[in-house]
């Protein structure tokens, strides 16, 4: 259990004492980790605050299940804990997870490799999200997944995934839409969300289906590597033969051709000022 009082004290610091954010990409929050003290070991992710305090204790709830499923379909993913903290009136969604060495995160790490490496990186994001489908209770709940390659970190040849917000579970379609535009941090896009609501709530679709998931991450490769894009293909097509039979027809499909990210987003993106690496 964390010092929650600790936590919030460190929420509401400066910069200075709480550390530069790791991450200024990040379409809900700039998670960061702090330099010293009870939580230099942790990444922590602060959320928009919401007065609705049956909502945030129903998202604690399917917080709680989503990271239970993860870790019953054999998805690794560091200790994490979510917590719900009083700022006045508001809840404020916190999750503190056990932080990873920064030189593990896979984009770097495929970056910087030799092609042999960047495929073997590859099957070790691409065999959790088999897992991950193979594994999932087909009568459950509706579960989703975002495997992209920034969420994934490889330490020791296996692939840790840490995106745990939202949780993609329980919520149907529309709920989900809504959350993508109540606890984003751009203060433009919730103006703007009558009017992108049904663009914003299309962008979760690949996250349910089992096929696009796969391959968003070769998608996201060829993008990455775009002189490589013939080798990732080759592979993709090769992997879900032999991991994803049961999705392998539409996942060949979508990997006719080196996959591209929708225009809608990636103009949304570029609104929200978040560009800044080729492969988003």
């Amino acid at each position: 259990m964390h010092d929650l009082e600790a936590l919030k004290a460190l929420i509401v610091a400066d910069q200075t004492l709480r550390g530069q954010p790791i991450s200024k990409l990040g379409y809900f929050c700039q998670p960061f980790r702090p330099k010293d003290g009870p939580y230099s070991d942790c990444v922590v992710k602060v959320y928009r605050g919401l007065k609705n305090h049956v909502a945030l204790r129903r998202l604690e709830a399917c917080h709680a299940d989503y990271v239970a499923v993860l870790h019953q379909t054999g998805v690794p993913v560091p200790e994490t804990a979510f917590y719900l903290l009083e700022f006045g009136r508001d809840l404020v969604p916190v999750i503190v997870q056990q932080a990873l060495p920064e030189q593990s995160m896979m984009r770097a790490q495929m970056v910087a490799a030799e092609i042999a490496q960047a495929v073997t990186f590859l099957e070790a994001g691409a065999s959790v999200i088999a897992d991950f489908w193979n594994n999932l209770d087909p009568a459950g709940p509706r579960v989703g997944f975002h495997p992209s390659i920034r969420n994934f970190a490889i330490v020791e040849d296996r692939a840790i995934f840490f995106d745990t917000f939202p949780p993609l579970i329980h919520y149907d379609r529309i709920e989900m839409g809504r959350m993508l535009l109540q606890f984003s941090e751009k203060r433009l896009m919730r103006v703007l969300g009558p009017f992108v609501r049904g663009t914003v709530t299309s962008i979760q679709d690949e996250w349910y289906s089992p096929a696009e998931t796969f391959v968003g991450l070769v998608g996201s490769a060829c993008r990455l590597r775009p002189d490589d894009r013939a080798v990732f293909l080759e592979w993709g097509n090769d992997f879900v033969i032999r991991r994803m039979g049961r999705w392998a027809d539409e996942a060949q499909a979508g990997l006719r051709a080196p996959p591209q990210l929708p225009g809608y987003w990636t103009a949304m993106r570029k609104v929200l000022g978040l560009q800044g690496a080729p492969n988003i």
